[in-house]
């Protein structure tokens, strides 16, 4: 049974920076795509980024509006994913979920397994 916990949400005011964890068990993590989602109060699952798995070449993906603000890491050995948000905006604010698959999309359907989600405000 995959397992995905997140962490490191939190209350940050605009211009901040937070580090997002997710780790996971359950299987050999380093083979699977790995992503963040978000979810703001009232509105669908919205892609974040993306890391294919080791076998993949661990490429990333990011919607356009992290503009380079976000980035995406994993690390194998620690069976954890990391999203690292810099220069936060107030329309940043979401529960964000880890979640895991077969291969990176952008398309929530696309992967099994999730985790609880972690809530980050930002501040205006």
């Amino acid at each position: 049974q995959v397992q995905l916990v997140e962490s490191g949400g939190g209350l940050v005011q605009a211009g901040g920076s937070l580090r997002l964890s997710c780790s996971a068990s359950g299987r050999t993590f380093s083979l699977y795509a790995m992503a963040w989602f978000r979810q703001a109060p009232g509105e669908g699952r919205e892609f974040v980024a993306a890391v294919r798995g080791l076998l993949s070449g661990g490429s990333t993906d990011y919607a356009d509006f992290t503009k380079g603000r976000f980035t995406i890491a994993r690390d194998n050995a620690k069976n954890t994913v990391y999203l690292e948000m810099n220069s936060l905006r107030p329309e940043d604010t979401a529960v964000y979920y880890c979640a895991e698959g077969r291969t990176t999309s952008r398309g929530p359907n696309d992967y099994n397994y999730w985790g609880q989600g972690t809530q980050v405000t930002v501040s205006s």
